[in-house]
């Protein structure tokens, strides 16, 4: 069962320790605790029962309490899983910058790397080419290679 708990924003990451850390003391039915990614004020518990969770967050500092009803892995899976997005930038494209320190900078694809969700791009405004790698939310594709043909 996963039970949402209220805390304290931005004291998410503590109530989680805590919560962890009493739940292996007292060796509870707790499976895990975690603290979904854009959600503020909310942490997720997995127990075996309303009783292992309520024992695991009760009277802690940060912890408001428990929501009423459990929810189901389904409701949360997407932002409790990483999400694989198809990237549709190539070499050779020219994008924009639209974070700091190359803001509003164009530069020209070199490499890509999917994993790690990096490319690495050359300054077109540089006098001299330098690569600079640069995580892929951080750009906006402008022109696409194939439409020079």
């Amino acid at each position: 069962m996963i039970f949402i708990i209220k805390v304290t924003t931005n004291k998410e990451e503590k109530a989680v320790d805590m919560i962890a850390d009493r739940a292996q003391k007292k060796n509870l039915n707790v499976y895990s605790v975690s603290r979904p990614h854009g959600l503020r004020g909310y942490i997720l518990l997995e127990a075996e029962d309303r009783e292992s969770a309520e024992e695991a967050a009760f009277n802690l500092p940060y912890v408001k309490g428990i929501i009423g009803k459990t929810i189901s892995y389904d409701e949360v899976k997407n932002m409790l899983e990483p999400s694989v997005e198809s990237i549709s930038i190539k070499e050779g494209d020219i994008v924009e910058i639209i974070s700091e320190p190359f803001k509003k900078e164009k530069a020209k694809v070199l490499r890509i790397d999917k994993q790690k969700e990096e490319v690495v791009v050359s300054l077109l405004g540089a006098v001299v080419p330098l690569p600079v790698t640069i995580k892929l939310d951080n750009i906006r594709v402008i022109r696409r290679e194939e439409e020079n043909d």
